[in-house]
């Protein structure tokens, strides 16, 4: 197994230790405050230990992208701790100073979590740095693990065998050893000991069970007890897929373990702050951002004949139409020629997408680059046509051809930016867009639409799948 860098832990230890320690006692210093240098070790201290406490540092954490909110979060705590103890001390300092002395911290770990991320995506990429993992099920149900296991690449599990319960035929072609029988064995400890040598033989570090007719209850218990008095992690497999965890809960009932899945958020008041910060934040960006509106528009309607803006119909909310606003990045006519480049699609789905489109004009590959011609889509926001985070916003024809499935992308309002957006935009397959789209409908928390938008940012600086 290709193991994560040493270096990874040390890294993360001197960032948070200096990060935090080494600004606010030099910014205590230039101020004359009292302390400096304990001030700036106790910051330290205090910020290595917050992220201790929150398990940042275990070896099944380190590397992986957690995104901004939770180091966000970890930073809030450490202000609390920062602050108690501040009290209990009987020091005097003022609070804007302690403040922006620890933003650094802050900054510093988001740009060493990102860092490390990357190295780590890269050599998973080579196939390095992996969890290997044995699967333990009946073959149609592991098939289907091993196969979605396969499919994805956003996580580190890669299946290097398995262990079949009763008969049939894996279609996966994965390596498989010898069989668990369809019924309970009379010896306790055989399902165990046969598991047990095939992840010896397999160097897996893992099992990964999928529960059945044929193992579950108590014959999934003693298999767990084997398990784990050989040191051998076990994990089940439920069949869900695309729920986040925040919406699992594990209760029991009678000794019976039970997984509540909780609906997804529909009322309450997590949507009403979305409402209240879509409606702020586009009225506010049109007043923040209207100089450099009327600057796009200036060029947009210099650079070719015809209107600054594309209005054009797409399906919102429940179906219904809406008009979308954009600046018009395609010559005067582009939609009546549509049907003519209808070969040259490069997009395996129902879009339409082409890398060099001959409709877009100069300025328009630029708008699209950067993102720019989407901005009037603040009208749409404001107006509740749409919200800063969803899915794409469709078109009439798509939604025409979408099977039920795809239809439950529109029970949310559309985006102006979204998991499809951060992901690779038009890089992305159908699949993988519905699948974000859907994923996003489902799994939605206000929490996660703030991240979308903090990762909004880079997605289009990097204008990856932009075109």
């Amino acid at each position: 197994m290709g193991r994560k860098s040493r270096w990874y832990l040390p890294a993360s230890l001197i960032i948070d230790l200096g990060g935090a320690g080494v600004p606010v006692g030099l910014m205590f210093y230039a101020t004359h405050q009292p302390w400096a240098v304990p001030s700036g070790i106790a910051a330290g201290l205090a910020w290595a230990g917050v992220q201790l406490f929150r398990s940042r540092y275990e070896a099944r954490a380190i590397g992986e992208d957690r995104g901004a909110l939770p180091v966000l979060h970890d930073w809030f705590i450490l202000l609390g701790v920062l602050a108690v103890g501040h009290a209990a001390m009987g020091i005097r300092l003022r609070a804007l100073l302690c403040l922006v002395a620890l933003l650094p911290a802050l900054l510093l770990t988001l740009i060493c979590r990102k860092a490390v991320h990357r190295h780590l995506a890269a050599k998973r990429r080579r196939a390095q740095a992996v969890v290997k993992v044995l699967v333990v099920g009946e073959p149609t149900a592991a098939d289907d693990v091993t196969a979605h296991l396969a499919a994805r690449t956003d996580h580190p599990y890669v299946a290097v065998g398995a262990v079949p319960v009763g008969g049939g035929d894996f279609d996966s072609g994965i390596r498989t050893g010898k069989r668990l029988a369809e019924t309970t064995p009379e010896s306790p400890a055989e399902d165990s000991e046969l598991v047990v040598g095939a992840v010896q033989r397999l160097g897996a570090d893992l099992v990964l069970v999928v529960p059945g007719t044929t193992l579950s209850g108590e014959r999934l218990r003693r298999l767990s007890w084997g398990l784990h008095d050989a040191g051998i992690e076990l994990f089940l497999a439920p069949g869900l897929v695309e729920v986040s965890v925040k919406r699992l809960e594990t209760g029991s009932a009678g000794g019976m373990s039970l997984l509540r899945v909780a609906p997804p958020t529909k009322e309450g008041m997590q949507p009403l702050l979305k409402q209240v910060l879509d409606r702020c934040s586009a009225l506010l960006g049109l007043l923040v951002l209207a100089p450099l509106l009327l600057l796009i528009a200036a060029a947009v309607k210099l650079s070719s004949p015809g209107p600054v803006f594309y209005l054009h119909e797409r399906i919102g909310l429940s179906g219904r139409p809406f008009v979308m606003w954009k600046f018009r990045s395609m010559r005067v006519g582009a939609d009546t020629e549509k049907a003519d480049l209808a070969q040259e699609n490069e997009h395996d789905g129902l879009m339409f997408k082409m890398r060099r489109d001959p409709r877009v004009t100069r300025v328009g590959h630029w708008l699209r680059r950067t993102s720019l011609d989407e901005l009037p889509q603040l009208v749409n926001v404001l107006k509740g046509d749409m919200s800063l985070v969803g899915p794409r916003p469709p078109l009439a024809d798509e939604v025409a051809r979408y099977t039920p499935v795809e239809w439950r992308r529109l029970t949310v309002r559309p985006g102006m930016t979204g998991l499809w957006q951060i992901s690779g935009r038009s890089d992305l397959s159908w699949d993988e867009t519905v699948q974000l789209d859907l994923s996003y409908v489902d799994n939605w928390s206000f929490t996660s639409d703030v991240d979308v938008m903090a990762r909004t940012f880079r997605a289009v600086v990097d204008g990856r799948g932009a075109y």
